[in-house]
C-alpha cells in the first residue's frame, strides 16, 4: 500500500503540468484530471490498475498522447506490483496446502497406530 500511495503522489505531481498546460487538448486535460488530478483520484486509479487487470485503459492515453516514457513507468509498476501480489497469493496458497498435507499425514499416522493397537 505504501508503494501505491507513493506512486499515486508521484503521478499526481508529474501530471499537474499536463492538466495546467493550455496547449494540451481539452479532452486530454479533462481525462488526466479525472483519473490523476488529485492524490485520491490517482490512488483510486492505481487501485484499479493493480486489482482490475484493466491497466492499459488507464495508461494508454498517457503513453500515446502525453509522453512515451510513461510506458516505462507503467511497465515497471505493473511488473513489480503484479509480481509481488502473485508471489504473496502463491505463498498463502502454498502455506494452506502444506498445512492441510501435514494434518492429513498426522491423521493417517494416528489411524495406523489405532489400527495396530486394535489388532
Amino acid at each position: 500500500s505504501l508503494v501505491m500511495c507513493g506512486t499515486a503522489l508521484f503521478l499526481c505531481e508529474v501530471l499537474q503540468g499536463v492538466v495546467e498546460d493550455p496547449r494540451t487538448p481539452h479532452d486530454l486535460r479533462v481525462w488526466v484530471y479525472t483519473w490523476y488530478g488529485s492524490a485520491s483520484k490517482s490512488l483510486w486509479t492505481l487501485f484499479l490498475i493493480t486489482f482490475s487487470g484493466g491497466w492499459p485503459s488507464y495508461a494508454q492515453r498517457l503513453v500515446g498522447e502525453v509522453d512515451w516514457t510513461y510506458s516505462l513507468f507503467f511497465f515497471i509498476y505493473v511488473w513489480v506490483v503484479v509480481f509481488a501480489i502473485t508471489r504473496i497469493i502463491t505463498a498463502l496458497f502454498l502455506k494452506d496446502t502444506l498445512q492441510a498435507a501435514r494434518e492429513d499425514a498426522e491423521m493417517m499416522a494416528g489411524e495406523q497406530r489405532a489400527a495396530k493397537e486394535n489388532s
